[in-house]
């Protein structure tokens, strides 16, 4: 696994606590070696932690890489993950709106016989959008409203100089298409990046980003138009307490992934 923050230690303790299924965590890293061994030293069952990135990505006992990092741990590793003929689990899904990545990601894992598992993370209805854009889709929004705190260091926050305290009613930060949120708010909106590649692309995906200096929770809501009818999806979710940025259910959702690899019957599209 690479990234031991908030997502990553719930990962963590999913497997050791056999929780995710039949998966063994063999080795963890994290540029701050420190977050690591604070996660390692809490778990009954000890990973190694390696000293570097390629260390980890070249361990042949190693059979799927889990990133729970970032959007440039993507950049940085995925390709060497799936090169060392290993499966990779994506959690930061909006470093792979980049078309070019993708598609290097994309051939490399076909050549290689690998597969790159992107989990829902904090969104419902992403098996009826796969189903949907099997036919046509006319149209596919994301609404995110989140408290200002969760947009603490966004490049958006952080280009604009928005004061996020002064804030004091709901305001529209951004709208507009799936594969610019993405890099203007990297750990706020990784769900619309799931989204995209669920249904219609990055480009035609709408996205409204919203804080909300009313609310406690992260809310999610999709609309989706198509031959098949209409969806109308919400999903009020907890942050964690540790990481506002982020929902608690992210991770809950990269551990019902690795329980569904390990399975061997599977429910849902």
């Amino acid at each position: 696994m690479i990234g031991c923050g908030s997502i990553g230690t719930v990962i963590a303790e999913a497997i050791v606590d056999e929780r995710a299924g039949g998966i063994e965590l063999v080795a963890v890293y994290d540029l701050i070696r420190e977050r690591a061994e604070k996660l390692v030293n809490s778990l009954a069952k000890k990973p190694i932690i390696t000293r570097d990135a390629d260390e980890l990505l070249e361990n042949k006992g190693i059979q799927i890489v889990v990133e729970a990092a970032s959007q440039e741990a993507v950049r940085q590793y995925a390709v060497k993950a799936l090169t060392e003929s290993k499966d990779i689990m994506v959690m930061s899904a909006g470093a792979l709106l980049d078309d070019n990545l993708f598609k290097r990601i994309s051939d490399l894992a076909q050549k290689k016989g690998r597969k790159v598992y992107v989990p829902s993370g904090a969104i419902v209805g992403l098996d009826s959008v796969k189903s949907a854009a099997v036919a046509h889709i006319e149209e596919v929004t994301l609404t995110t409203r989140k408290p200002p705190l969760s947009f603490e260091g966004a490049p958006f926050v952080e280009r604009r100089k928005i004061d996020l305290s002064s804030i004091k009613r709901p305001m529209v930060l951004y709208e507009g298409p799936a594969k610019e949120a993405v890099k203007l708010f990297p750990q706020n909106v990784n769900v619309s990046a799931a989204l995209s590649l669920a249904g219609i692309g990055a480009d035609r995906t709408k996205v409204r980003v919203i804080t909300d200096p009313r609310v406690k929770e992260i809310t999610h809501e999709i609309h989706v138009k198509g031959d098949f009818g209409e969806l109308r999806t919400k999903t009020i979710n907890r942050p964690f307490p540790t990481n506002p940025k982020t929902s608690y259910i992210a991770a809950l959702s990269a551990i019902a992934t690795l329980r569904k690899i390990s399975g061997s019957i599977v429910v849902g599209t």
